[in-house]
């Protein structure tokens, strides 16, 4: 039995150094194929498009800009005035004083209430309306029936 485990113990110390002597050949190789390792190989270069590069920009004359020329800010709405929508009431509970407009261009509903529609509104009726956002919404305000 004894000459089996010293076996053994051969046979795996002859895997081990085999081992050492692959890591260090991949090692030697490393170091052959590596370049200079010197610090203008890593360096890029960004050009005036924003790319990379690995080549250094040529210093030429560079056009100046004024700090006052650059605009940081959201361009002012003109206000063209309030958009008048067109619809059909779909739904009016009187009893309970709302209903629902649905716009004719983009079939979008809006909840109204009737203190901002004429006191004779019907269902089925067309009407001109303007939207503004409410707690649960936008609503159809400033409601007048056409004819």
């Amino acid at each position: 039995m004894a000459g089996s485990q010293s076996f053994g113990k051969r046979e795996n110390e002859k895997k081990k150094k085999a081992k050492r002597l692959q890591k260090q050949k991949r090692k030697d190789e490393r170091k052959a194929t590596a370049g200079s390792g010197s610090l203008d190989d890593m360096i890029a270069y960004v050009d005036e498009n924003g790319m990379l590069t690995d080549t250094k920009p040529e210093d030429g004359p560079r056009e100046e800009i004024s700090l006052d020329e650059i605009e940081i800010s959201v361009p002012k709405k003109e206000d063209t005035g309030p958009d008048i929508l067109k619809g059909r009431v779909e739904y009016f509970n009187s009893d309970k004083g709302y209903g629902f407009i649905k716009d004719l261009a983009t079939t979008e509903k809006y909840f109204f209430h009737i203190s901002s529609a004429p006191a004779d509104i019907k269902e089925g009726q067309k009407v001109d309306f303007e939207i503004e956002r409410g707690q649960r919404g936008m609503n159809a305000v400033r409601i007048s029936v056409t004819k």
